[in-house]
């Protein structure tokens, strides 16, 4: 039995861990700024990062959110509040290598050890030739119902390719 609930699991528990990986994104940190002030360890802090959509050209979405200093917050351990701010923009020429989901989680990045993260989702407004981006977190359990949303504007000669 033992043989193989392992032989079942563990493949499993990749996929899950490949699955999860696959829509991570290390945002380009802007900046930084204290909130309150830690003895041992890094300051709280507000963390300011920039992700290009990497499926639409010229789309940045630029995420603010906290961050849990001290000793736990410096070694990873600290699980980050559920509170995040976002603002996308044009900052190119905007272009579609490929057609679009009509709705897709673009970006990805853990807010503690275990099972919470912090995820942005692209939609596509297609009445409106408008992409659509929402932030929020999850946890396995319990997500958090506090989300930021911002839209981008696409040029009417533009027409947005949506997969069907």
């Amino acid at each position: 039995m033992r043989h193989l609930i392992r032989n079942t699991f563990a493949p499993a528990l990749a996929l899950a861990c490949l699955s999860l990986s696959a829509f991570a994104a290390d945002g380009e940190k802007i900046g930084t700024v204290d909130t309150a002030f830690k003895l041992i360890g890094r300051d709280h802090d507000i963390i300011v990062e920039a992700y290009d959509d990497p499926e639409v050209n010229g789309v940045t979405c630029y995420v603010s959110r906290a961050r849990i200093g001290g000793v736990k917050g410096t070694l990873g351990l600290a699980e980050d509040r559920a509170e995040a701010s976002l603002s996308c923009h044009q900052v190119g020429a905007i272009s579609f290598p490929q057609p679009l989901k009509p709705q897709d989680e673009v970006f990805s990045e853990r807010m503690s050890i275990l099972f919470k993260r912090l995820r942005v989702v692209r939609m596509v407004d297609a009445k409106r030739n408008a992409l659509v981006y929402l932030t929020y977190s999850d946890k396995l359990i319990d997500g958090s119902p506090q989300n930021s949303v911002s839209a981008v504007p696409v040029a009417h000669g533009t027409v947005i390719p949506v997969k069907k």
